[in-house]
């Protein structure tokens, strides 16, 4: 029988990535991103709840979020839940759990806020593909977009 493990959340950073590297040299970067669930009460009073999530990449993707995600950014994350156990020095077992990402898209501008310059970083395995959107432009002068014939169409249909 197949089985999912599968976690898809978008939210903002709470602080800037932790890096850390492990003793093979792979760099580990660590974060959390809230989520914020809004809906309306029986009294028709707005309610809203914000969960925090605790993200941890491995590898190249890593290295991208430690350089480009700041605290306040919003990101897309896909991975998996895992739960980590170990004994304290006092005897007491605890538990964490975390995303482990394998798939992050940077969303909103630089600074933060909403807008352009998104850009996807997948680890399918040891090397991850970077997929920008057009809006993701390098930064400098870049060539006008070709104009199709369908920019050219005009109708009245709303929508």
């Amino acid at each position: 029988m197949a089985s999912v493990n599968r976690v898809t959340l978008i939210g903002n950073l709470g602080r800037d990535p932790e890096m850390r590297y492990l003793p093979s040299g792979e760099a580990v970067a660590t974060f959390s991103i809230a989520t914020t669930e809004t809906w309306k009460d029986k009294q028709g009073a707005k309610q809203e709840r914000t969960d925090w999530h605790r993200i941890e990449f491995i590898g190249r993707t890593a290295e991208i979020a430690g350089e480009y995600l700041k605290k306040g950014r919003q990101a897309y994350i896909e991975g998996r839940i895992q739960y980590d156990k170990w004994t304290d020095k006092e005897g007491v077992e605890k538990t964490l759990t975390k995303i482990r990402g394998d798939r992050l898209q940077l969303l909103g501008s630089r600074e933060g806020g909403g807008g352009g310059g998104d850009a996807a970083y997948d680890d399918g395995g040891s090397t991850p593909a970077r997929q920008a959107s057009p809006a993701a432009g390098s930064g400098g002068a870049s060539a006008a977009p070709k104009k199709s014939k369908l920019d050219d169409f005009d109708d009245d249909i709303p929508f």
